[in-house]
């Protein structure tokens, strides 16, 4: 057996990227609602100018990262206006340690016996 066959089969399998959030806008999103403090929400509009992308699209991600339980949408209203507000869930800040935690491990180099 090869020294990097050998380094394989006792290296710890890698840790797979979450497909959901490894679509690019929707890491973009996760990591501008990390940057809020807890209990803290972005509203849609702010999201989309900040990240700079069409409503339909960032509707769409949005949809994805709910149904994963990593953001959560709450419709209210300010005033007479509809009002879409957003915030990562303990879950998705989870999923995006982890997620990070995954590619920061993809990106270093292995360790040599």
């Amino acid at each position: 057996m090869s020294d990097e066959a050998a380094a394989a089969a006792h290296s710890p399998p890698a840790k797979e990227l979450d497909p959901v959030v490894h679509a690019q806008a929707r890491l973009r999103v996760m990591v501008a609602l990390s940057a809020l403090k807890e209990g803290d929400r972005l509203a849609f509009p702010q999201l989309q100018e900040t990240l700079g992308i069409t409503a339909g699209n960032l509707s769409v991600h949005l949809r994805k990262l709910e149904e994963a339980e990593y953001i959560e949408i709450t419709k209210t209203h300010q005033g007479r206006t509809p009002t879409t507000l957003l915030c990562l869930t303990p879950r998705g800040r989870l999923a995006l340690a982890e997620y990070t935690t995954a590619v920061e491990a993809v990106l270093s180099p292995t360790e040599e016996p």
